[in-house]
């Protein structure tokens, strides 16, 4: 079944590749009163890790989560010294799969043989991963979506060489951090969310290409329609309202016939052409540019902060994955 796993909270865990996403990964896990090694060769590694920290600490102030109880951060001088003695590893290091098969192989030479591997990759195969692996069946992909602290779903997926047991042991220490672990029963690239972000990606890039609408534009009827429906319900969930007193079944005898209307252009892309890219970061600039990257990371967290909390009070949605954290 699904939820089949016990909770369990990792003594330890270790955080190999310490960016944006390395960084929030390191923030949920000490927010929950785990020690975290961090390995990474930026200069920058630390600052990125106290300014994400910052964030999340303010971010579960809001929603009145316990932060003083938090674990600490330790800044390891390799990726072996980070992972000794680490019960969960998560490995965030840039999106190759050269890049990550070698760092994979620095984490196995000095992980203890039990510890399980999570991978932040957002489309690469674990049986890709695990080609090289001396011990692959505890390596799964546990990719997460930003930011990771406040963001409850982690996508979890085995290769071919992962064992069941290992995906629910990842599964019950990821539930533990305060998340929703979903078990992608079927490996495929970029998983469940990503693919159905593709699609989403490409037809935006097709409406600015063709001068049918900005940025801007897109993310209004995105932010002001359908984005509130889906922050609280679900595609089909959704689906299923419009199709009224006769539910699903009336709402796909209604609009089923409408697939074969040409109502995308999902099987193509748009020509990556210099000028698309200037357009989309000429209209990105005019919508967003008065704002940092920062100060964007703080409204963007405070609004999620306001819809967890309203869905927490309505028993709804990821509102039930914080009410388990009080």
């Amino acid at each position: 079944m699904e939820d089949d796993y016990t909770p369990h909270l990792p003594a330890q865990a270790a955080v190999v590749g310490c960016g944006v996403i390395g960084a929030a990964w390191a923030s949920r896990m000490m927010l929950k009163g785990v020690d975290v090694a961090i390995s990474d060769p930026s200069a920058e590694a630390e600052t990125i890790l106290n300014e994400v920290l910052a964030n999340a600490v303010s971010a579960y102030d809001d929603l009145g989560l316990p932060t003083d109880q938090r674990g600490s951060y330790t800044i390891a001088s390799s990726v072996a010294e980070a992972v000794a003695g680490a019960e969960l590893i998560q490995e965030s290091v840039p999106e190759r799969p050269e890049v990550k098969t070698a760092v994979l192989a620095q984490i196995e030479a000095g992980a203890p043989v039990d510890a399980i591997i999570g991978s932040s990759t957002s489309g690469i195969k674990p049986t890709v991963m695990q080609a090289e692996m001396t011990n692959p069946e505890r390596l799964v992909v546990a990719h997460p979506y930003n930011p990771v602290y406040l963001l409850p779903v982690v996508e979890i997926v085995g290769g071919d060489q992962t064992t069941l047991g290992n995906i629910r042991r990842a599964q019950g220490m990821y539930h533990a951090l305060g998340m929703k672990p979903i078990h992608c029963r079927v490996e495929i690239d970029a998983f469940i969310g990503d693919r159905l972000l593709e699609a989403l990606w490409r037809e935006a890039l097709w409406l600015v290409a063709e001068g049918v609408a900005t940025t801007k534009e897109i993310d209004d009827i995105m932010t002001h329609g359908f984005g509130l429906r889906w922050a609280q319900m679900g595609l089909f969930e959704t689906y299923r309202i419009a199709g009224g007193p006769g539910g699903f079944r009336h709402f796909m005898e209604q609009f089923g016939p409408t697939l074969d209307w040409p109502y995308s252009k999902l099987m193509d892309t748009p020509d990556f052409t210099p000028e698309l890219v200037d357009a989309l970061v000429e209209q990105s600039d005019a919508q967003s540019g008065m704002h940092s990257i920062r100060e964007l990371e703080r409204i963007r967290d405070r609004n999620i902060v306001g819809f967890l909390k309203v869905l927490e009070t309505n028993k709804w949605g990821s509102g039930n994955v914080i009410s388990g954290q009080r």
